[in-house]
């Protein structure tokens, strides 16, 4: 049997294949860099890219996402997804409708820490609650125990 191989015209003119590999590639990294600076300015909510999942995010890692977001480094993106166990290394592209919907949620209605939201409220800022995630519950709670005390005085 004789086994032939033929370049399609498509490729002739394209150029070779290692080569539109390398311009896609490039075109992932810049459109990821933009979206990882829009991310890091505050002009776009990871849980709004999280719920859309433009191209540029598909095969990008949730921690990566995560950390691009002002004051966000390793250790509080691991703490964060280890309360849903959820790997840092999972993609954005396939994580499921569930799970998008669970980390946006947690990600916009949790309130922000102390120090930002009492400078928020000094501001007027109601939005300044919900910057920045505590860990856990009993952050959460133990917040809700402090204004329940502070209302009733």
């Amino acid at each position: 049997m004789n086994a032939t191989a033929t370049i399609s015209p498509a490729d002739r003119a394209g150029g070779p294949q290692y080569m539109r590999a390398l311009e896609r590639a490039n075109q992932v990294r810049l459109a990821r860099a933009e979206l990882k600076r829009r991310v890091a300015l505050g002009d776009l909510c990871v849980a709004a890219v999280i719920l859309d999942c433009p191209w540029e995010a598909e095969s990008m890692a949730v921690a990566d996402l995560l950390m691009s977001q002002r004051r966000w480094g390793q250790t509080r993106c691991r703490k964060f997804l280890a309360q849903i166990a959820m790997s840092e290394k999972k993609t954005v592209g396939s994580m499921t409708d569930r799970q998008r919907r669970t980390l946006a949620a947690m990600l916009t209605a949790v309130p922000a820490s102390g120090a930002e939201a009492a400078e928020g409220q000094r501001n007027g800022d109601q939005a300044a609650e919900l910057v920045h995630p505590p860990f856990g519950i009993s952050a959460h709670l133990a917040r809700s125990e402090h204004r329940a005390m502070a209302l009733s005085h």
